[in-house]
């Protein structure tokens, strides 16, 4: 009994599947990351740069991108050659008339061929390894480099903490730094920590992804001559609003700086006309979670509100910083972060209005 099905192709009949997914896959990778921050369109905030990893501004992030071309050019170099010796062999080797009355001929083995392919990969392998070895020994610092900013970052869930212990600043979600040029060097200095869960603090055009681990402290540092404003992200999923766990990082000149801590040291200014939103703030359980600087608010649970309007963004990123998404954001927080573990105070819409009176004071 014979088959109806044909034993061979017919000839110049090449396999579908000879695309390789993989390979599809890694131009996805390659476009998305050129392109910039994936998702970052999606925000509801137009941010002033695109955060791409392959665009460094800073030292470290400079010194990773090097790594990171080295290794995307050996992989591409394997990828060609693996991929060109299997469209070679597909069309040098594929199915003619008459082969299926004879055998191809049998190779049982190359002493040059096993020893080329052990060897080769040896050697990418230890490349690599040095490599690796000698960024992650440039990149990573233990203790502040002479001369450096400190700051200390701590995150929360869904936002970030910024203290600076030598100017008595504690502000959230927008880190100010300075530029660090070779006339005048000042690096930042950062000691990560967690208040709940891990989370990951990238700022992918300044620094390498570190992870932010509770009751440990990891080191990050920033190195650049570029002022600007970056965008940054929590990289670790760490609940609900992981996706809404941005910061904004602002690198200013030193006459900038300056006028920032400036800012951020001065007490905030009390407005006659908004006396019964203050009062009224004061009585709310908002003191309970929130610090503000002159009032009775002591809370540590939930950012700081000392000049909160000199922030450009609420809710770490959720959304943009302005009197009427700030009268949503404290009428309702879910509207912008479902699950965010500010509770609705089920204020009147007068309550509301008074509070956000006084709030949009704080400058």
């Amino acid at each position: 009994m014979t088959s109806d099905i044909p034993r061979t192709r017919p000839r110049g009949r090449i396999a579908r599947a000879s695309i390789c997914p993989f390979a599809v896959a890694c131009v996805l990778v390659l476009v998305a990351g050129s392109a910039g921050w994936v998702g970052a369109e999606e925000s509801p905030i137009e941010f002033d740069q695109v955060s791409s990893m392959f665009e460094p501004v800073s030292v470290p992030a400079e010194k990773i991108h090097e790594l990171a071309e080295l290794v995307l050019a050996i992989c591409a170099g394997i990828f060609v050659t693996v991929a060109g010796l299997l469209v070679y062999v597909v069309l040098r080797f594929r199915a003619k008339p008459g082969d299926e009355k004879r055998e191809p001929p049998q190779v049982y083995g190359s002493n040059n061929l096993e020893a080329a392919w052990t060897i080769i990969p040896i050697i990418i392998v230890v490349v690599l390894f040095l490599a690796t070895a000698r960024t992650i020994n440039e990149v990573e610092r233990k203790e502040p480099m002479e001369g450096a900013l400190e700051v200390t970052v701590v995150g929360h869930r869904w936002w970030w903490e910024f203290e600076y212990p030598e100017y008595g600043i504690l502000t959230a979600n927008e880190l100010h730094i300075p530029v660090s040029t070779a006339e005048a060097p000042r690096p930042t200095f950062l000691w990560l920590e967690s208040q709940d869960v891990v989370h990951s603090f990238w700022i992918p055009r300044l620094a390498g992804k570190t992870d932010v681990v509770p009751n440990r402290r990891n080191t990050l540092w920033i190195d650049t001559s570029v002022p600007g404003t970056y965008l940054g992200q929590c990289a670790e999923y760490c609940g609900t609003q992981h996706a809404h766990m941005l910061l904004r990082v602002y690198v200013h000149t030193p006459e900038e700086f300056e006028a920032w801590v400036k800012a951020q040291q001065a007490p905030d200014v009390i407005d006659p006309s908004v006396q019964e939103g203050r009062e009224l703030f004061q009585r709310t359980a908002c003191i309970n979670c929130h610090t503000l600087d002159g009032t009775v608010a002591d809370g540590t649970y939930g950012p700081t509100l000392s000049h909160l309007m000199s922030r450009k963004t609420i809710g770490a990123g959720a959304a943009e910083n302005n009197e009427e998404n700030l009268r949503k954001w404290v009428q309702n927080p879910a509207i912008f972060k479902p699950g965010v573990r500010m509770p609705d105070m089920k204020l009147t819409s007068e309550e509301v209005d008074q509070i956000v009176a006084y709030l949009t004071t704080l400058q």
